[in-house]
């Protein structure tokens, strides 16, 4: 009997006194679920704080490489500069006390979507007028205040980023690493098919999953503080449309890579790769055309490095309503 009720104790602490109790037939009384509640919470919090953490994010500076289309970014706490913008020695006796409290408050001015790693809106890309379901891509910006901030096409913006997805299962594909074995980055242009994503994930023997958010390792990260000017320039590795449908044909939620567009640069195709020529067709492919949200700028070096290939993938994007995206602090959990 002592060994059945130490063996049971342990059963009830690893899968949880509800679950036990409806095995064996036994009432529960509510300080009963109370105590299976504490447990699961308990070790779920111990399970977290546990995890390895991927952080995933670059630094962001004012000599960070953004995209030519983008405005580029700023900072200051100079309040001659910006009102509102304050620094220690500006702030002191700012409220007549003694010379003791001071403070510093920064004004940022820069597109809201990007960042490092930054993810775009549904609303953020139109294809032939349209956005993803059909919503006129005009009318939607008709109100210069945000996305949807006309009544039309409010819940593209980022503010509704699904809240499901804020905590996802993650994939990473390793493409650099298997097409370089030893990881070094793809060459400028480098042109990541279906083929290659479909060889990746074998020859890592990873399953994708519908619903995941796949990310594409081109081993272009490291050049975002070692060569900006390359990383922002003309040209760079990418996924193509062939490779951007077979992620959407997987069932991807979310995707993303280490890249400043996620497609190939230069980011054109013509016939027969697309019925007609165009300009970010990935884009268009992915986010206007099927609603999967891109990210871009991932610093994914570490992950592959440890060959952790499936992960907790953390986006949290800002909430603002009419966004078109917001710049991410993301990392990965892995036991």
């Amino acid at each position: 009997m002592k060994n059945s009720a130490s063996g049971r104790r342990k059963f009830v602490a690893g899968a949880g006194l509800a679950a036990v109790a409806a095995a064996l037939g036994e009432a529960l009384t509510v300080e009963d679920v109370r105590a299976d509640e504490g447990i699961n919470k308990h070790n779920f919090i111990r399970a977290v704080q546990r995890a390895r953490l991927f952080d995933l994010s670059h630094t962001w500076d004012e000599k960070s490489p953004i995209a030519f289309v983008n405005p580029s970014y700023s900072m200051t706490l100079d309040p001659a500069k910006e009102a509102g913008a304050a620094t220690h020695a500006s702030t002191l006796n700012m409220f007549n006390d003694g010379k003791q409290l001071t403070f510093a408050g920064d004004v940022m001015r820069f597109s809201g979507q990007h960042g490092a790693p930054s993810i775009d809106a549904i609303g953020h890309i139109g294809h032939n007028g349209l956005l993803f379901g059909g919503v006129d891509a005009f009318q939607s910006t008709s109100d210069t205040r945000g996305i949807g901030r006309s009544g039309v096409g409010a819940n593209l913006d980022i503010a509704h980023y699904p809240k499901e997805l804020l905590v996802n299962r993650g994939v990473l594909l390793d493409v650099a690493g298997f097409v370089n074995r030893k990881g070094e980055p793809l060459p400028k242009t480098f042109r990541i098919t279906d083929d290659i994503l479909e060889d990746t994930a074998r020859h890592q023997r990873v399953k994708i999953r519908r619903g995941d958010t796949i990310l594409v390792r081109t081993g272009w990260g490291r050049y975002f503080t070692d060569n900006p000017e390359l990383y922002a320039g003309p040209e760079a590795a990418g996924v193509t449309v062939s490779g951007a449908q077979w992620l959407v044909d997987q069932g991807a939620r979310v995707v993303g890579n280490d890249t400043l567009t996620f497609e190939v640069r230069p980011p054109f195709s013509a016939p027969p790769e697309t019925p007609l020529p165009q300009v970010f067709p990935v884009h268009m492919l992915v986010i206007a055309d099927n609603g999967v949200n891109i990210i871009e700028n991932y610093f994914l070096e570490e992950l592959a490095y440890k060959k952790e290939y499936e992960f907790l993938l953390v986006v949290p994007p800002l909430k603002i309503r009419g966004g078109t995206g917001s710049a991410l602090r993301s990392f990965a959990l892995v036991p």
